[in-house]
């Protein structure tokens, strides 16, 4: 048992020596670790990132990937493609004299995944990892009245959920909220942390607040990787960072969100921290893709599965 002026995450961090920071769900996801991760390297710990990848990883050369799914990507990596996270974090990273390497995973299923993170841990002898998500649907169990987009935040939960070989396994959850464009019931994402605490599953909130160095660095990636990526900013991170900002409301940095209403709030910028076995032993349907090789099969049988399962109404928040 810990005392209250000591944070659960940081805790079951303090042993580790060598922590990956991985985003769970693609696109940007890993830059919503950033913060937890420059405040691990400012401990003085090693730290690597990786990230389930949307970019074109197919046409990098041969000795761009460590092991098969594996990616290594770093400033120099294909300097010629527009969109591509990984290597823009990999930038921002060499700018401010941190190790700028970068890993990246193909959208595959949980089995070459797995296989990619065990190669990765054993690579630089992984003692933790924390898979973080921009947004709150990594947290869906299965029969909540909309589910977000699962596959790939799942893929990476089944993956590291049965890689016993790291001995912590954590989740964190940022950007409560964001995720109600693609149908996330917020009042039963509440409901499915209420459950995980009774589990003994669910390690605690904290804030990233802008007056940290952690919480700064944080605002200027995101700025950065903005004005990289013009085309295609992150609206989760871009999202996180005006509530980091102290924003609220309809909040527009970016043309993409044309034609909706964010709703940018306080609650955006809180890290929700999770043990990673025990969030996955809450997921209804994790057996069903834990030997898919693709993933468009996660997709089908997520699909299957919603199809046999009886659905819990959505709820709103009391007025």
């Amino acid at each position: 048992m810990t005392s209250l002026h000591t944070n659960p995450l940081f805790s079951r961090l303090a042993d580790a020596e060598r922590v990956l920071v991985a985003g769970a769900g693609g696109g940007f996801d890993v830059y919503a670790g950033l913060p937890l991760a420059l405040s691990l390297l400012h401990q003085g710990k090693e730290v690597w990132f990786a990230n389930l990848s949307f970019s074109a990883l197919a046409g990098l050369p041969a000795d761009a990937w460590a092991a098969p799914d594996l990616a290594v990507v770093t400033p120099g990596t294909a300097p010629h493609q527009g969109y591509f996270p990984e290597r823009t974090l990999a930038r921002w990273l060499r700018l401010h004299g941190y190790p700028s390497t970068v890993y990246a995973f193909p959208q595959t299923g949980v089995r070459p995944l797995r296989d990619a993170y065990r190669a990765l841990a054993e690579l630089h002898g992984i003692d933790a990892v924390v898979l973080v998500d921009g947004g709150t649907d990594i947290l869906m169990r299965g029969d909540e009245a909309g589910l977000g987009t699962p596959e790939e935040d799942m893929a990476s939960v089944a993956a590291l959920a049965g890689l016993d070989g790291i001995p912590t396994r954590l989740v964190v959850s940022v950007g409560f909220g964001i995720d109600a464009h693609h149908g996330v019931n917020h009042v039963q994402v509440l409901e499915n942390i209420a459950a995980l605490e009774r589990d003994g599953a669910y390690l605690g909130a904290f804030s990233i607040p802008r007056a940290t160095r952690e919480g700064a660095l944080y605002l200027d990636a995101v700025a950065h990787a903005q004005h990289h990526t013009p085309e295609r900013p992150s609206i989760v991170n871009g999202s996180i960072a005006a509530a980091v900002r102290g924003s609220f409301g309809d909040v527009r940095f970016t043309d993409r969100t044309l034609g909706g209403e964010l709703f940018v709030n306080p609650l955006m910028s809180l890290y929700f921290a999770f043990d990673l076995p025990g969030l996955a032993a809450r997921c209804l349907y994790l057996d069903r893709i834990e030997d898919t090789h693709l993933m468009r099969q996660i997709h089908s049988r997520i699909a299957e599965f919603r199809e046999e399962t009886p659905t819990r109404p959505p709820r709103t928040f009391p007025h």
